[in-house]
Protein backbone atom coordinates (compact mmCIF):
# COMPACT_ATOMS: atom_id res chain seq x y z
CA UNK A 1 0.00 0.00 0.00
CA UNK A 2 1.20 3.65 -0.64
CA UNK A 3 0.07 6.27 1.35
CA UNK A 4 -0.68 9.87 -0.41
CA UNK A 5 -0.86 12.80 1.59
CA UNK A 6 -3.75 15.75 0.38
CA UNK A 7 -3.28 18.87 0.70
CA UNK A 8 -6.14 18.90 3.54
CA UNK A 9 -3.94 16.64 5.44
CA UNK A 10 -6.21 13.44 4.36
CA UNK A 11 -4.29 10.51 3.59
CA UNK A 12 -5.29 8.01 0.85
CA UNK A 13 -4.19 4.29 0.92
CA UNK A 14 -3.93 2.67 -2.45
CA UNK A 15 -2.67 -0.52 -3.62
CA UNK A 16 0.84 -0.32 -5.32
CA UNK A 17 -0.48 -2.04 -8.62
CA UNK A 18 -3.02 0.51 -8.99
CA UNK A 19 -1.82 3.54 -8.27
CA UNK A 20 -1.18 6.55 -11.31
CA UNK A 21 -1.94 10.10 -10.31
CA UNK A 22 -5.26 9.17 -12.40
CA UNK A 23 -6.20 6.41 -9.83
CA UNK A 24 -6.05 8.89 -6.99
CA UNK A 25 -7.92 11.10 -8.70
CA UNK A 26 -10.65 8.66 -9.10
CA UNK A 27 -10.01 7.61 -5.63
CA UNK A 28 -10.52 11.03 -4.53
CA UNK A 29 -14.01 11.51 -6.57
CA UNK A 30 -15.10 10.74 -10.16
CA UNK A 31 -15.41 14.96 -10.65
CA UNK A 32 -11.81 14.86 -9.77
CA UNK A 33 -11.14 12.03 -11.95
CA UNK A 34 -12.55 14.01 -14.91
CA UNK A 35 -11.39 17.45 -15.01
CA UNK A 36 -7.45 16.25 -12.99
CA UNK A 37 -4.51 17.53 -15.64
CA UNK A 38 -1.54 17.15 -13.97
CA UNK A 39 -0.29 16.14 -10.41
CA UNK A 40 2.54 17.65 -7.88
CA UNK A 41 4.51 14.72 -5.97
CA UNK A 42 7.00 16.02 -3.60
CA UNK A 43 7.01 19.70 -5.28
CA UNK A 44 7.83 18.08 -8.45
CA UNK A 45 4.97 18.18 -11.75
CA UNK A 46 4.02 14.86 -12.99
CA UNK A 47 1.73 13.40 -15.98
CA UNK A 48 -1.62 11.80 -14.25
CA UNK A 49 0.14 8.33 -15.84
CA UNK A 50 3.08 8.91 -13.32
CA UNK A 51 3.03 5.49 -11.19
CA UNK A 52 3.41 6.14 -7.42
CA UNK A 53 5.56 3.50 -5.55
CA UNK A 54 6.19 5.29 -2.08
CA UNK A 55 4.55 7.32 0.44
CA UNK A 56 4.47 10.76 -0.63
CA UNK A 57 2.58 14.67 -0.68
CA UNK A 58 0.14 15.18 -3.65
CA UNK A 59 -1.59 17.84 -5.20
CA UNK A 60 -3.39 16.94 -7.94
CA UNK A 61 -3.38 20.14 -10.55
CA UNK A 62 -6.82 21.02 -12.63
CA UNK A 63 -7.70 24.04 -15.05
CA UNK A 64 -8.56 26.31 -12.41
CA UNK A 65 -5.04 25.95 -10.63
CA UNK A 66 -2.36 28.41 -12.92
CA UNK A 67 -0.04 25.12 -13.23
CA UNK A 68 -3.51 23.84 -15.04
CA UNK A 69 -3.74 26.49 -17.65
CA UNK A 70 -0.12 26.45 -18.50
CA UNK A 71 -0.31 23.08 -18.96
CA UNK A 72 -3.30 23.54 -21.17
CA UNK A 73 -1.82 26.09 -23.22
CA UNK A 74 1.63 24.24 -23.64
CA UNK A 75 -0.66 21.28 -24.88
CA UNK A 76 -2.30 23.44 -27.08
CA UNK A 77 0.69 24.98 -28.29
CA UNK A 78 1.90 21.78 -29.57
CA UNK A 79 -1.59 20.70 -31.46
CA UNK A 80 -1.36 23.72 -33.26
CA UNK A 81 2.28 23.57 -34.27
CA UNK A 82 1.16 19.85 -35.56
CA UNK A 83 -1.74 21.10 -37.54
CA UNK A 84 0.25 24.06 -39.04
CA UNK A 85 3.34 21.35 -40.18
CA UNK A 86 0.55 18.70 -41.86
CA UNK A 87 -0.83 21.93 -43.88
CA UNK A 88 2.83 23.83 -44.17
CA UNK A 89 5.12 21.07 -44.12
CA UNK A 90 7.83 24.20 -44.65
CA UNK A 91 7.53 25.34 -41.41
CA UNK A 92 9.96 26.00 -39.33
CA UNK A 93 8.95 25.51 -35.85
CA UNK A 94 10.97 27.22 -33.27
CA UNK A 95 10.98 27.01 -29.63
CA UNK A 96 9.47 29.39 -26.79
CA UNK A 97 7.89 29.76 -23.70
CA UNK A 98 3.74 29.40 -23.63
CA UNK A 99 2.08 33.27 -23.85
CA UNK A 100 -1.01 34.51 -23.07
Amino acid sequence: MVAITLPSGEVKHLANDACTLADVAAAIGSSLAKSALAGVVEGKLYDLSHRLTHDCALRIITASDDEGLEIIRHSCAHLLVQAVKLLYPETQVTIGPVIT
